[in-house]
């Protein structure tokens, strides 16, 4: 029994880790680019993925270690509110940048759209921070991609049934392993869920 508890703390920790919040924009980009009817040249996909990848993935993780280093954060998952504030308004500066320069909204809409649903649900966060209040923002990420997905299986009208059951399974397992992990309680991951998924449900009626 302590053999499978050992092995379920592992799982659990994975998941958290291999579903880290900052992948879950560059996931919806993804999606995005591979299910769009429009024509839109490789070379501009590539380059939009190419940039994001480093400003939502790669500029994050530098910053940790550099914030790690002099000593403001001390997780990877920032598991206090304290440690969430300084990250939180650098990823929200990083969010302004992508919508202004990489995703204006004279090219992709609907990812123009996508970002500044991520920008607000990051300054709600980050007001919530501030108020000493640890929303889960690996719910805030999931639930706004999955949000995004739906959004687009109306605009584009295509079938998409498999990848929502997908993302809903992955939400429950994110949910258990934060919950498991004691990192969140249930209202936290609630709160985050709703600060995931409602900007991007009000923000469809600017694209749909």
């Amino acid at each position: 029994m302590e053999l499978n508890d050992k092995n379920l703390n592992q799982l659990l920790k994975s998941i958290s880790f291999i579903f880290h919040p900052v992948l879950m924009p560059l996931l919806g980009v993804v999606f995005y680019f591979s299910k769009s009817p429009r024509f839109i040249p490789m070379e501009i996909i590539r380059a939009k993925i190419i940039s994001l990848s480093i400003l939502t993935i790669f500029l994050p993780i530098l910053l940790y270690y550099l914030l790690k280093n002099i000593g403001q954060v001390q997780s990877f998952y920032l598991n206090s509110t304290k440690e969430r504030i300084l990250p939180l308004f650098i990823n929200g500066c990083i969010s302004v940048l992508i919508i202004n320069r990489v995703l204006p909204p004279t090219e992709i809409i609907e990812l123009y759209y996508f970002f500044v649903g991520i920008l607000i649900s990051t300054l709600a966060c980050f007001i919530l921070a501030l108020l000493n209040f640890k929303a889960s923002i690996h719910m805030i990420a999931v639930c706004g991609v999955t949000m995004f997905y739906i959004a687009l299986s109306i605009h584009f009208s295509i079938n998409i049934n498999g990848t929502l059951a997908l993302m809903f399974i992955l939400i429950g397992a994110i949910a258990t392993s934060r919950l498991h992990l004691k990192a969140h309680t249930p209202i936290e991951l609630l709160i985050g869920a709703f600060i995931g998924l409602l900007p991007q449900l009000i923000l469809v009626n600017y694209w749909l």
